[in-house]
C-alpha cells in the first residue's frame, strides 16, 4: 500500500524525468543547429571580406601570386587556389586530426567553397571553421540546465509535500477518529471544522452515517435484550406445562413422542434465548472484570465436564497442553468460549473419531475430522448455517467471535487434510 500523496508524486517525478530525458537531445539538436548556422554565416562573411579585399588591392599577376602563396601559409585553415572555371558555392563537414595539438584527437570542421574573379582569373577560396567547441558548449548548457532542473524539481517536490501535508491534515484527523471508533462502545464523533469544501462535506456525511449506525445498533441491542428477557418467562411456563403433561395420566407412544419433540425444540429455543441474552450483555460491556486464568488447567477440567457428550458419540480427546499457560481475561467468558469450541467439534465429528486440542503459550487449537470445508462467510455470523447438518443454535461461534473481540484476540478457521481447525490466538 502506498499513500495517495506518494502516488501522485511518483507520477510527477516520472513525468519530469521523461521531460528531462527528452530535453537533452533537443538541447543538443537546437544548439548544434544554431552553432552550425552561425559558422556558415561566419565562413560566408570571411569569404566575402577576402574577395573584396583582394579585388580592391589591384595587384599585378606577380604580386597576386606572391600574395596567394603568403595567404595560404599564414591561413592554413583557408586555401586560395586558381582554377579554370567557376562553380556554385558549396559547404561541407569533415573530421580531421588536429596536427597542431595531436593529443586533442579529431576535430570537426565546416567548410565553405566559393569562387570569384581576380585580375580576370578565377580563384577558389576554401574557408574552414572548427566546430569542436559546439560539443563543449552543448555539454555545458546541458549540465547547467540539468542542475537548475533538479533544483526546480526538488523545490517543487518539497513545496508540494509541505502544502499537501497542510491540506490533507483535516483528512488524516478525521481518519484517526474513524480508526478509534468502536461500535461496541459507541460515542458520537464530531470532526474538526475545515475550510476545505470537500473535506467539510465528507465530515458532514460521515457524522450522519456514524450517528445513524449508532442509533440502529442501539435499537438492535435493546430489541435483543428486551426480547430475551421477555421470552424467559413464557418459555419457563411452557416447559413447566409440558412437564406436567408428561407426568399426567398415561400417554400413548405417539403423544409421548410429540411431547419429547416439543421438549427438544423448547430446549433449543431456550438455549437461543440464553445466547442472545449473553451477546446483549457482552455488547453492553457487562463482563469487564478480568483476572489471570490458568488456561492449561481450565481446558483439562472442561474436557472432564463434557465427557457425557463425548461418550454419546464415542469420541476420544487427544490433549497436547503446554504447562502453566496463563492469560488475562474474564473467566466466565473464557469458559463459555472453551465450551462452545469443544461442543462445536463434538457436533461436527464423525462417531468414534478423535478430537485434538493443542494449547501453546500463544494459541489454542481445536481440530476434528470432517468431509468438507465449512462456509467461512457464515461461520462466525449469528444464525449463520455453515453446515446443513448442524444441530446447534447458530450462535455458538458468533459468541466465540464476540468474546475474542472483547479480549483483543483473533479467531480463525482452517480446513486442511480433512480436518476442521479452529484457532484462537492471543499473542
Amino acid at each position: 500500500m502506498k499513500k495517495l500523496l506518494n502516488k501522485s508524486m511518483k507520477a510527477f517525478v516520472l513525468y519530469a524525468g521523461i521531460v528531462l530525458a527528452c530535453s537533452i537531445p533537443a538541447y543538443y539538436a537546437i544548439v548544434d543547429f544554431i552553432w552550425e548556422h552561425e559558422l556558415k554565416e561566419h565562413n560566408r562573411i570571411m569569404s566575402e571580406a577576402t574577395r573584396q579585399n583582394l579585388q580592391a588591392m589591384s595587384l599585378s599577376d606577380t604580386e597576386l601570386n606572391e600574395a596567394v602563396l603568403l595567404w595560404n601559409k599564414l591561413r592554413p585553415e583557408t586555401q586560395l587556389q586558381q582554377v579554370e572555371t567557376a562553380r556554385p558555392d558549396s559547404t561541407y563537414n569533415i573530421y580531421r586530426k588536429n596536427k597542431y595539438i595531436p593529443s586533442k584527437g579529431w576535430d570537426r570542421f565546416q567548410g565553405l567553397v566559393t569562387y570569384f574573379p581576380i585580375n580576370g582569373k578565377t580563384f577558389r577560396l576554401t574557408q574552414e571553421a572548427n566546430m569542436e567547441e559546439s560539443h563543449e558548449t552543448i555539454i555545458a548548457i546541458a549540465a547547467v540546465a540539468f542542475v537548475f532542473f533538479m533544483i526546480l524539481l526538488g523545490g517543487l517536490i518539497f513545496i508540494n509535500r509541505k502544502i499537501s501535508e497542510k491540506l490533507w491534515l483535516p483528512f488524516y484527523s478525521s481518519l484517526q477518529k474513524i480508526k478509534t471508533f468502536d461500535l461496541h462502545r459507541p460515542e458520537q464523533i464530531r470532526f474538526e471544522p475545515t475550510t476545505t469544501e470537500e473535506f467539510e462535506a465528507l465530515n458532514h456525511h460521515l457524522e450522519k452515517l456514524i450517528d445513524g449506525n449508532i442509533a440502529v445498533y442501539k435499537q438492535q441491542k435493546e430489541f435483543t435484550q428486551n426480547a430475551s428477557h421477555e421470552l424467559q418467562t413464557p418459555l419457563s411456563i411452557v416447559k413447566f406445562k409440558l412437564d406436567l403433561l408428561y407426568q399426567s395420566k398415561p400417554l400413548s407412544e405417539e403423544q409421548s413422542g410429540i411431547i419429547n419433540d416439543a421438549h427438544r425444540s423448547l430446549s433449543k429455543v431456550t438455549r437461543i434465548n440464553k445466547n442472545l441474552l449473553l451477546l446483549a450483555k457482552m455488547e453492553n460491556s457487562q463482563f469487564n472484570g478480568k483476572e489471570v486464568i490458568d488456561l492449561s488447567a481450565l481446558v483439562a477440567s472442561h474436557v472432564v465436564l463434557l465427557e457425557d457428550f463425548l461418550e454419546d458419540k464415542q469420541l476420544t480427546v487427544q490433549l497436547q497442553l503446554a504447562p502453566d499457560v496463563s492469560l488475562s481475561g474474564n473467566k466466565v467468558l473464557v469458559e463459555i468460549l472453551l465450551t462452545n469450541l469443544i461442543m462445536n467439534a463434538v457436533r461436527h465429528s464423525i462417531p468414534e473419531d478423535t478430537i485434538r486440542i493443542t494449547l501453546t503459550p500463544a494459541r489454542l487449537e481445536i481440530s476434528n475430522t470432517g468431509a468438507a470445508t465449512l462456509d467461512e462467510k457464515l461461520l462466525f455470523r449469528r444464525f449463520g448455517s455453515s453446515s446443513p447438518n448442524t444441530t446447534g443454535t447458530g450462535l455458538g461461534l458468533a459468541i466465540v467471535r464476540q468474546i475474542c473481540q472483547l479480549h483483543g484476540w483473533k479467531e480463525q478457521y482452517l480446513f486442511k487434510n480433512n480436518l476442521h481447525i479452529f484457532t484462537v490466538t492471543w499473542a
